[in-house]
């Protein structure tokens, strides 16, 4: 029997979104207010949902801590309260919201979780959240295309 678990984790970052290759003028047609040339923040919720069968000793997907202790390492630490233009992964991508999720997932899935990432959800805000489901998809790398091979 395979069940699904969802942790949540509360991270805050900043942002701009701005596309060197366009002018002034299309970046701030494309991305209006979050072209801000100060940058703009957000307070994001990750949640992370993994699978699996159940322990039969202790009834659980996974182990808590573990899980924790890897979204902390690879996702927490390296992005809250940073400025996400500033992150070398950013270095040839815009850091949309849509990008940051694909990142959080190609990190997860090469970690070695204790469980089977089934996917990554981020709510930037109230009305905006993103998803990727990696077994759907293979995650290109940022600035790729879908069906480029990973480095």
């Amino acid at each position: 029997m395979k069940v699904h678990l969802t942790r949540r984790y509360l991270f805050s970052a900043s942002h701009r979104l701005h596309q060197l290759a366009l002018s002034d003028a299309q970046n701030r047609a494309v991305y209006g207010k979050c072209n801000n040339p100060h940058g703009h923040g957000h307070n994001y919720f990750l949640e992370v949902t993994v699978s699996g069968p159940l322990d039969p000793v202790t009834g659980m997907v996974c182990d808590l801590g573990e899980l924790d202790a890897a979204v902390r390492r690879l996702v927490l630490d390296p992005f809250d309260h940073t400025n996400l233009n500033l992150l070398p992964v950013f270095s040839a991508a815009v850091p949309t919201t849509e990008n940051l999720t694909l990142e959080i997932a190609r990190r997860l899935h090469r970690a070695g979780l204790p469980a089977h990432l089934e996917g990554v959800r981020i709510e930037e805000t109230a009305n905006n959240s993103f998803e990727f489901h990696p077994a759907a998809h293979t995650a290109p790398p940022l600035g790729g295309r879908p069906g480029e091979e990973q480095p």
